[in-house]
């Protein structure tokens, strides 16, 4: 029956604490709730959604979750109905001791915004406590003296209960003797106290037993109860005294234990046993008795564990002093608790993230977080802050929470990792501080696209290049990550001539190595344009391209073309016609040819071969003209022939070989007349003269053999040498490149020019001296006969060479080793004088094809006569129909015709006697006119 009572007590405190939460709730602040303590778990507290203002399904959606910084967790969230509940059995007493009110406070965090509300719950008490004796037997000792009146203080009860429901009342059993009276505070502890009615007759009674029963006012009433021995004692008049009734005293919370704090001191004018004092303490808690002990002899009051000004600041203690026969008194001494600055400030974490992209605008919260210091006062107040030179800045919220925002927007190809310092200082005396790290990942987004290091590349390819070969390689970087990072190359849709650009080069999409798909010609083409394209795996991704120039350089892959004489088309033999009374240096005829190579693989160089009448006729070095080396005698055959090779100076050189038949006559007619007898008439000095032609050729080619021998045995030692040298580390690497020229220029004219060759120990002094010749056909200036080069071989250039390859490739030196004077020009008709220069530049070569080329036209149809008019070189007269170029290409971009530096002009002037202008002076004059 009690129990059903009590269970609907129950009932209608829940149904008046849920009418006073509604009550709270309309008001403005904090959300406020009420209930009774002892609830079961999960008992209802209030409805969070709704107060909030959100449907239940939302509370999930936007990770709405209770924070507090208690380490037990009473309340939790139901997330099907969106109502706060118990977590567990909640005791009022454990959680607020004897306040008045019990209030439980934390925040609901809404994570999707971070947004905290915060919450009150009141712990609302119920008459779950029984008053309880701290003993349940005490023994009083009473003079019988003692006056009526008298009171004796009796046993502390303590009821955890506040209100109603704590202590309220005492009754002792009938006794004639003694009464119970109450000593009490405002909303204080109430102390009993034993009154005596009647004077004590120690003879008749020396001993009562009473009944204390200590009531609380809860219903139903709960109640307990203690024994009382009432000893009666032989008179003593005089009790011991406090010197004061209450002692103050403040010590800081850092007080060592074992320190004493302060003593106490009472007295008593009784004599002998009577003034012996004991001291102890009487009402207080076990807890107060294990911080503080009392000397029972002396009254000094010590610590006996450490002080926490966080855990209480204040102790009330009650000292009894009393004498032998049992006489007391009783004193207060206030103990009040200094703060220290002996806690540091704390961070707590309530929700952030490790990772950030970073794209995120400014003003992006990484984490939220709570400071608090257990201090008071100065103490515990906290400043927080982070380092300054952070793209990061705190703003202040709510109940000490501070959320870390971002302040620009991050680049993780300049910081892709932040670590944050928190520092957390009170502004106590010494301050102290805590240091919390929050590291952040700042991820990457596409935002770079991929960069080479140059904006335009050259690649020089040679000709006739095999297909599928690698010729460059392209890298571009991305600074971006991971995929955002990988490159991929292509080549743009394009025609080059109205061929598609994926015929001819093609590219390697990860390494970016150019592959060429055909064999290139230079004379097709020279140079091939294109873009590269790098492409990176983002999303999307992201592109740049470069400008990518492509040169052919030729290769001597075309042999001298001989233009004049042509071969006939009807199978007789070209005749070119030498008066008798020609003089020495008399111009008979001249080969024409050309190359379709260009630069030095063009360059040609003219020399005779074979002739049926040796030192008869000489061939220009640079211009092909055939000239007489002496007068004709009579006795020179009337037919001659001639084997004229034309060279290139390629590496290696191609040749192309023409024959002449000169017939030695007056005029035309005298050669019609003998044309069917010609021969060669063999006589003794002709076969003499042959067998001595014979011996000096056998005894030059001996000589020739043994300077070759001696030349490679000079050329093995300085090898042996230059390996000395790379292992002693190369003393050479600093030397010039001009100081060195290869003997592969000079190397194609040892045949025909007379050299001096100067070696010695050091082969790296040798030189290669060209002396002035005393004949027309030479290749060297008179500058060029002063100077002297220090000359090295291929051999030994690999000393110029350097370790590092560039990435953009250098250009051909197209500078001939040679000076300027000896250079190859436009064709001259000198008498003789041969040491011309070479056409320097392009319109020199240009102008002299195109008048090759309306030379050759008009000697093609015969319309012009020896003499013609300027630009026709008087070729088709000379040598008349026989010079037909009408299927000649056309080579003008690639064309060179050795010779010197004037124009070809009126070429009759020689054959009739007249010097052309800038001539020889000493030339000897012909009147003789040549007849047509």
């Amino acid at each position: 029956m009690a129990a059903l009572q009590r269970r609907q007590h129950r009932r209608g405190l829940v149904v008046l604490f849920m009418l006073l939460e509604t009550l709270s709730g309309a008001g403005a602040g904090p959300i406020r709730y009420s209930i009774p303590e002892e609830l079961n778990k999960g008992s209802f507290v209030g409805n969070i959604a709704k107060d909030l203002g959100l449907e239940p399904r939302e509370l999930a959606e936007r990770g709405l979750r209770i924070v507090s910084r208690d380490r037990t967790q009473l309340f939790a969230l139901n997330p099907r109905s969106g109502s706060l509940i118990t977590a567990d059995r909640i005791d009022r007493e454990e959680l607020c001791s004897q306040s008045a009110r019990c209030l439980v406070s934390f925040n609901i965090l809404l994570e999707d915004k971070l947004n905290l509300y915060p919450i009150e719950v009141e712990i609302m008490d119920i008459n779950d406590n029984t008053p309880r004796f701290l003993r349940e037997e005490l023994e009083v000792k009473i003079s019988e003296n003692a006056a009526p009146s008298s009171r004796f203080p009796l046993m502390e009860v303590y009821d955890p209960d506040v209100g109603m429901n704590s202590l309220q009342g005492f009754e002792l059993s009938g006794n004639s003797h003694f009464s119970v009276n109450v000593l009490s505070k405002a909303d204080g502890p109430k102390y009993p106290e034993l009154v005596l009615e009647h004077a004590l007759d120690r003879e008749r009674e020396a001993i009562h037993h009473l009944v204390l029963t200590a009531m609380d006012g809860g219903d139903p009433v709960r109640s307990s109860m203690a024994r009382i021995l009432v000893t009666v004692l032989d008179a003593n008049d005089n009790p011991p005294v406090f010197t004061q009734p209450i002692y103050r005293v403040s010590v800081p919370e850092n007080l060592p234990v074992g320190t004493p704090v302060l003593s106490v001191n009472a007295t008593d004018q009784d004599e002998g046993i009577y003034a012996e004092i004991t001291y102890s303490f009487v009402r207080i808690t076990e807890k107060i008795s294990k911080i503080f002990c009392l000397n029972a002899l002396t009254g000094e009051i010590s610590t006996s564990a450490n002080l926490d000004y966080e855990d209480s600041s204040f102790y009330e203690l009650d000292v009894e002093a009393r004498d032998g026969p049992g006489l007391q008194d009783r004193a207060k001494v206030l103990v009040t608790i200094l703060d220290v600055n002996d806690n540091v400030p704390e961070v707590v974490v309530t929700s952030g993230s490790r990772s950030v992209a970073e794209s995120v605008p400014p003003g992006t919260v990484i984490a939220l977080f709570q400071v608090y210091d257990r201090d008071s006062g100065l103490n515990g107040l906290v400043t927080c802050s982070i380092s300054g030179n952070l793209p990061f800045e705190l703003e202040k919220s709510v109940d000490n929470y501070y959320r870390l925002v971002t302040n620009i927007e991050l680049d993780r190809e300049q910081v892709s990792l932040y670590n944050i310092t928190v520092t957390a200082t009170d502004k106590g005396m010494p301050p102290l501080s805590t240091e919390m790290l929050i590291s952040l990942d700042v991820a990457d987004t596409n935002d770079n696209p991929p960069a080479f290091p140059h904006s335009s590349y050259s690649v020089y390819v040679p000709e006739n290049n095999p297909r599928g070969a690698s010729i460059f390689s392209l890298t571009a970087h991305d600074p971006d990550s991971d995929e955002n990072a990988r490159v991929t190359y292509s080549l743009p849709e394009d025609t080059i001539q109205g061929v598609p650009l994926s015929s001819y080069v093609s590219i390697n999409s990860d390494t970016g190595i150019l592959y060429a798909l055909h064999s290139f010609d230079y004379e097709q083409f020279r140079d091939l344009q294109l873009r590269v394209i790098a492409h990176d795996g983002g999303d999307p991704p992201l592109s740049s391209n470069v400008s990518l120039s492509i040169f052919v350089l030729d290769q001597n892959d075309n042999p001298p073309e001989i233009l004049y004489p042509s071969l006939p088309t009807d199978g007789s033999t070209g005749v070119e016609l030498a008066p008798r009374s020609a003089e020495p240096g008399y111009l008979v005829t001249k080969v024409v040819a050309v190359d379709r190579d260009s630069g030095q693989n063009a360059w040609l160089s003219y020399r005779l071969l074979k002739a049926s009448e040796p030192g008869l006729f000489t061939v220009g070095l640079h211009t092909g003209e055939v000239r007489t080396a002496r007068a004709l005698l009579d006795r020179d055959a009337l037919k001659q022939s001639l084997v004229v090779a034309v060279q290139d100076h390629g590496q290696p050189p191609l040749s192309a070989t023409v024959t002449l038949t000169v017939a030695v006559a007056d005029s035309i007619p005298d050669v019609l007349a003998d044309l069917g007898s010609l021969e060669v008439q063999n006589n003794s000095d002709a076969s003499g003269l042959t067998l001595y032609l014979v011996v000096a050729v056998a005894v030059v080619s001996c000589v020739f053999l043994a300077f070759v021998i001696v030349l490679l045995a000079l050329r093995l030692r300085r090898w042996h040498t230059l390996r000395l040298l790379q292992a002693s580390g190369g003393a050479l690497v600093g030397v010039p490149a001009s100081h060195f020229v290869g003997v592969d220029g000079v190397r194609a004219f040892l045949q025909t020019y007379s050299h001096e060759v100067s070696l010695t120990a050091d082969s790296r002094k040798s030189h290669l001296i060209f002396p002035q010749p005393n004949y027309a056909d030479t290749l060297l200036s008179q500058e060029s006969c002063e100077k002297s080069e220090p000359l090295l071989t291929q051999e030994d250039s690999g000393f110029c060479k350097e370790g590092d390859s560039l990435v953009q490739q250098a250009p051909p030196n197209t500078d001939w080793r040679f000076s300027q004077a000896q250079r190859p020009g436009t064709s001259s008709s000198q008498n003789g004088d041969e040491t011309g220069t070479w056409p320097n530049n392009q319109f020199d070569t240009e102008m002299l094809q195109a008048m090759i080329l309306a030379s050759a036209s008009e000697a093609a149809d015969g319309s012009s006569t020896l003499g013609g008019g300027a630009g026709t070189m008087g070729l088709s007269a000379r040598y008349g129909p026989q010079f037909t170029l009408q299927h000649v290409p056309d080579y003008r971009q690639n064309v060179y015709i050795p010779g010197s530096n004037a124009t070809l002009t009126n070429a009759a002037g020689k054959r009739d006697g007249k010097a052309p202008a800038g001539g020889n002076g000493n030339k000897k004059k012909s009147g003789k006119k040549e007849k047509k």
